[in-house]
């Protein structure tokens, strides 16, 4: 049923001593038919301390003792000139403690039971196990059958206030493969949905995350947040948007229905999901009625702000931060401008992220629901390709002319008047690309420094 990573002769030394099981989210996935990562095996041997069990694995490979405290070895093997690096564990009972749920209290012991470690996990899909000796599957808890069903369900009624996390990834795997959330688990979910609040920021965001890049429609966790009052606790900016219509016939959704279609409809990258996420997220505060339905000027400044309030407060990287503000702010774009305004959008928004920000308007469209099209921005697409295909300056380094050469030209010192010579003359050759040579960038320079000196001279 599971092919095993590990090699036969590490699975026959520890079965001299113990036993050996494949446990986890392979399990699960190979039993739903899904590709399985070496690196997503997990094991679990029973029978064997877990100093003895770190000397067998040393006769076979590398040994990382990094979780000693929680019966877990990092065993590393190389094979086929590939590495392969896997978690084994101790049968182990654990609780969430501390602030943020960060820290958990762990008592590992190897003559547990595996039915009495399987029901220690969150849900019934993830507490199953493969006996590697006699190749059967151990399911203690019915998850096969839930599996078959499509159904998330709880282990235990202790499983959400012990980690207030499960309660998030219920969702996230919902979403993930579309299956239901067993009512008694949702009513769960309802109860404790304040609980939330206790867990780390960074722990929400590396499930967000999931749900994101992971589901091909993570609308359905959004709403499945919506409607059990995780999502007013994770991100209540996101709730405010809810039931916010959006008169004038361009939007057949309110306001957190387009958004959260407008995530779907986005390719399976995280920085352009969660652009698509926040890009309407100010339009509650920014709509203003008018004779014809609405208005929401100004929304996508404002909902720049607001990303970035949100990414920071979820311990997102600033490097991906400063990304999704960008596309915000920037997803308003027309592509009905000329080579010079599409050089400056390209400019102000960076290659990196241009082709990012089409995509962010295609999903835009899609999530309207009035069946528009998006032939101009493909027509935009070609053209900015063909203008990058020149080469044309976009940044300081793509001058002919650095701070350097200014200083020794013009006797300057090292001062911000550098970087707002050089700004100048991008903003010149932006205009007109066949201008950036050494000596109509020297002319434009003095120019514009002998204008500077008028104006401090009056």
């Amino acid at each position: 049923m599971i092919m095993c990573r590990l090699s036969d002769n590490v699975v026959s030394a520890i079965l001299t001593r113990g036993r050996i099981y494949e446990v986890g989210g392979a399990v699960r996935d190979s039993l739903l038919q899904r590709t399985v990562q070496p690196e997503d095996r997990d094991y679990l041997v029973c029978g064997i301390p877990y100093r003895d069990l770190s000397n067998i694995l040393q006769e076979h490979g590398k040994v990382d003792l990094v979780g000693r405290s929680f019966g877990v070895i990092k065993f590393t093997q190389f094979r086929n000139n590939r590495r392969y690096t896997f978690d084994i564990t101790l049968p182990r009972r654990e609780y969430s403690t501390g602030v943020g749920h960060r820290e958990f209290d762990v008592s590992f012991d190897p003559d547990m039971r595996i039915e009495d470690d399987l029901g220690r996990r969150d849900f019934t899909i993830n507490a199953m196990a493969f006996s590697l000796s006699d190749r059967e599957l151990i399911d203690p808890l019915g998850g096969r059958v839930d599996l078959e069903n499509c159904r998330i369900r709880m282990v235990s009624t202790r499983s959400f206030p012990e980690d207030p996390l499960r309660m998030l990834r219920a969702i996230q795997f919902a979403a993930r493969f579309e299956f239901e959330i067993e009512p008694k688990t949702f009513k769960a979910i309802r109860e404790n949905a304040a609980l939330i609040t206790t867990v780390s920021q960074e722990r929400i965001a590396a499930e967000l995350t999931k749900l994101l890049v992971l589901a091909d429609r993570p609308s359905i966790g959004f709403r499945l947040m919506q409607k059990s009052g995780l999502l007013a606790e994770i991100l209540p900016e996101l709730e405010e948007t809810v039931d916010v219509d959006q008169p004038g016939g361009y939007h057949k959704y309110d306001v957190f229905e387009h958004s959260i279609r407008a995530v779907d409809a986005s390719p399976k990258d995280l920085r352009v999901r969660l652009a698509a996420l926040f890009h309407d997220i100010t339009k509650p505060r920014a709509k203003r009625a008018t004779e014809d339905g609405a208005t929401f000027y100004g929304h996508e400044n404002s909902g720049a702000k607001v990303a970035r309030a949100v990414m920071k407060r979820l311990r997102f990287s600033s490097d991906l931060t400063a990304d999704v503000v960008t596309l915000v702010e920037r997803h308003m774009f027309t592509t009905a401008v000329t080579d010079k305004g599409m050089r400056r959008l390209i400019r102000r928004t960076g290659q990196e992220l241009i082709f990012d920000l089409l995509d962010l308007r295609r999903a835009d469209v899609e999530a309207q629901g009035m069946g528009g099209i998006t032939d101009d921005v493909d027509e935009f697409e070609d053209r900015i390709k063909a203008e990058l295909e020149k080469k044309p300056p976009f940044g300081f380094s793509d001058l002919a002319l650095n701070g350097d050469d200014l200083m020794e030209l013009f006797g300057l010192r090292p001062s911000p008047l550098i970087g707002q010579v050089l700004s100048y003359l991008l903003e010149k050759v932006l205009d007109e690309p066949a201008h950036n040579t050494r000596e109509k960038l020297i002319e434009f320079a003095r120019s514009y420094l002998a204008n500077r000196k008028q104006k401090d001279d009056k």
